[in-house]
Parts: C-alpha cells; sequence; structure tokens
C-alpha cells in the first residue's frame, strides 16, 4: 500500500473528508513563561520517550552503526568522484541547485522561520502550540487538510511501529481559524509548511515529504 493509499484509509477510518494529509512534525517548543505555562496548565513540552522496544532495536543496531558511518563515506566519496566526472552541463546544474538552496536557508532566517512559531504566546498559534502535547504524546501528526478546515491525527501515545493503524484524531482547527500556506509559494521545494491563524500567528510544521500534497493543496487554495 503506497503511503497516499495509507493515508486516504486512514481520512476514511477517522471520518475525515480530507483533499490532502501528510505526516509532519514541528522543531522544539521552547520554554514558555512561567506565567503562560501556570494559566495553560503547565502542559507537557516534549513529545514522550521513544517506547522501549524503539530503545532496544537502537541499542541492539549499536555494533553496525561504524560499518553504516563507513558505507556513508564511501557514498560520499562516490559522488565527489561522479561531480568531478559530471560534463559541464551536469556542474552547472548542480551549482544551480546549490544556489537555490543557500536563497532558501537565508530565506527561511530572514523571515525566522527557523523558528517553531512566531514567538507570541498569547497569539493563537502559540496558545495552539502549548496543547500540542496534550493532544498526543507522539511525535508526528498527520494532518489533513480539506474544506473543513485541518485535522490533525496521531496515536494518542509515542509508538514506534503502527501510526497509521493507531491514528486518532486529536485535534481539530476550523476554516475560519486557520488555514494552511506553503510560506514561499511554491518558489522553493521545501518541507516547510505554515499554519496560519486568522490573527496573523503562525505555527510551522515540517512534512515527510517535500512539496508534499500538502504544500500542492496550499497552492491550489492560495488567496
Amino acid at each position: 500500500m503506497t503511503r497516499r493509499s495509507k493515508h486516504r484509509e486512514t481520512a476514511d477510518r477517522l471520518g475525515v473528508r480530507a483533499e490532502a494529509g501528510e505526516w509532519c512534525w514541528i522543531g522544539e517548543i521552547p520554554q514558555p513563561p512561567a506565567d503562560i505555562a501556570q494559566a495553560a496548565g503547565n502542559p507537557r513540552t516534549r513529545p514522550a520517550r521513544r517506547p522501549p522496544l524503539t530503545l532496544a532495536g537502537t541499542v541492539l543496531g549499536a555494533p553496525f552503526l561504524p560499518v553504516l558511518w563507513l558505507l556513508m563515506l564511501l557514498a560520499r566519496a562516490e559522488q565527489a568522484v561522479e561531480r568531478f566526472l559530471d560534463t559541464k552541463e551536469e556542474k552547472e546544474r548542480h551549482r544551480a541547485r546549490k544556489e537555490e538552496e543557500r536563497r532558501r536557508d537565508a530565506a527561511v532566517e530572514q523571515r525566522g522561520l527557523d523558528n517553531v512559531f512566531d514567538g507570541d504566546w498569547k497569539g493563537a498559534a502559540g496558545q495552539f502550540l502549548l496543547h500540542w502535547y496534550s493532544h498526543s504524546t507522539h511525535h508526528e501528526r498527520l494532518l489533513f487538510a480539506g474544506q473543513d478546515g485541518l485535522v490533525f491525527a496521531a496515536p494518542p501515545e509515542r509508538v514506534g511501529m503502527g501510526r497509521d493503524r493507531r491514528a486518532q484524531a486529536v485535534a481539530w482547527l476550523s476554516a475560519e481559524e486557520a488555514t494552511l500556506e506553503d510560506p514561499f509559494g511554491g518558489e522553493f521545494e521545501t518541507q516547510i509548511m505554515l499554519i496560519r491563524f486568522r490573527d496573523g500567528s503562525w505555527l510551522r510544521v515540517d512534512t515527510e515529504e517535500a512539496r508534499s500534497e500538502l504544500h500542492m493543496y496550499a497552492l491550489r487554495h492560495a488567496a
């Protein structure tokens, strides 16, 4: 089953009318001011730790890490040799990609998008962010977008496997509350999406796939 068919199956199971869906995550939530946190009931601002079975798999796989690192180094060396042997046109395309990456990174920093939200804890985005891990302790969200607004699905607790099967709707934002936005209007191929609230505040989410279904949905519905 493909990723998209899994997403559609989950949406159907949850009764969500979605035009697009993608797994995404947020950056590290900064520590809110004490009065803000207390007013919100001192919510958790970190996901749960990885399940024991996942940790066990990490420990068992540790002896193979040197081999993986060696393979990665060999792959990079191979790429370097291939770039050296590239034609003039291929080298020009590589330089163009690097330049686009530099422009993208500069735009991210210039617009403050290297932060998880706009910084105003009293704004709608900040208030929603405060309860992110109260909705679910899982580190990811399956975000659905459609005419009814945005639906966030996730396992109630963090899991190592079976996230689609265990996903439940954990939060909702109506179309009147917030919209989905590609902050670059399609200029760059990125994983960055913004949830733009009606008061102008925003929350950044990163999708698993660059220029995902959510990006295309946002571009289709851009004002």
